[in-house]
């Protein structure tokens, strides 16, 4: 009777051995299981919120955010007595065909942020209709164009157009852009609206645009606009 009772027991006991030994390796699959979404979710997260600090804006950065701006003002109005009398002779000169010597163009700033520059005007007053009329017929040209966003040879731009532009005495407005915090002194150049799907890059975004910057003064003219990302990101 004892014996028939130990079997019994063993037959009983193998049976629960083997459903709690599974039931154990459930859980713990399910734990490991756990542990690896909630990883994933947690990287997840942290790549949103890396994603979504350079979408909206970076961090707070002492000589970029409080220095630089100093800087910028106080060289602008260091400069004013010079550059004030200056942009009006330009003025005067630009006038002469009878049209305003200022234009004034939407650019894409900080974070995004949309904005209106201001410049000495360097072109006939109907540009984009001439523009488009040389690009249908010149089929080289809007292939630069559409590589770089600039022409070489532009039939748009006047002969005193030319001249401003080789110096970058046409941008000497846009120091009203600078103190209004809009823009800087050293950046990137601001782009348009329309040109924000050719640029690749997110660096744009995190910086003020600047009256000059690092891709203007090493291949401007040599590279196509999207390749003024890397210089963005090494600035």
């Amino acid at each position: 009777m004892a014996d028939t009772d130990f079997s019994d027991a063993v037959d009983n006991w193998r049976p629960q051995s083997r459903s709690a030994k599974a039931t154990g390796l459930t859980r713990l699959l399910r734990r490991n299981l756990s542990l690896a979404v909630a990883g994933t979710d947690a990287r997840q997260a942290r790549a949103f919120e890396v994603d979504a600090g350079r979408s909206f804006g970076p961090e707070f950065r002492p000589y970029r955010d409080v220095f630089k701006r100093a800087l910028d003002i106080f060289l602008i109005l260091l400069a004013l007595p010079v550059v004030l009398p200056l942009i009006g002779l330009l003025a005067l000169l630009i006038a002469r065909d009878g049209h305003s010597p200022f234009f004034r163009q939407e650019r894409v700033g900080r974070n995004g942020r949309i904005f209106s520059i201001w410049k000495l005007r360097t072109m006939v007053p109907d540009a984009e209709r001439i523009l488009e009329q040389h690009l249908a017929r010149c089929p080289n040209s809007r292939r630069e164009w559409d590589a770089n966003q600039k022409l070489r040879n532009d039939p748009r731009i006047t002969p005193v157009g030319g001249l401003l532009r080789k110096i970058s005495f046409d941008e000497l407005p846009q120091l009203w852009n600078v103190l209004k915090g809009e823009m800087s002194l050293v950046g990137p150049r601001p782009m348009m609206p329309c040109q924000q799907s050719l640029y690749p890059g997110r660096a744009y975004y995190r910086l003020r645009p600047g009256l000059t910057g690092f891709w203007q003064i090493s291949k401007r003219n040599e590279s196509t606009f999207a390749e003024r990302a890397e210089f963005d990101t090494a600035y």
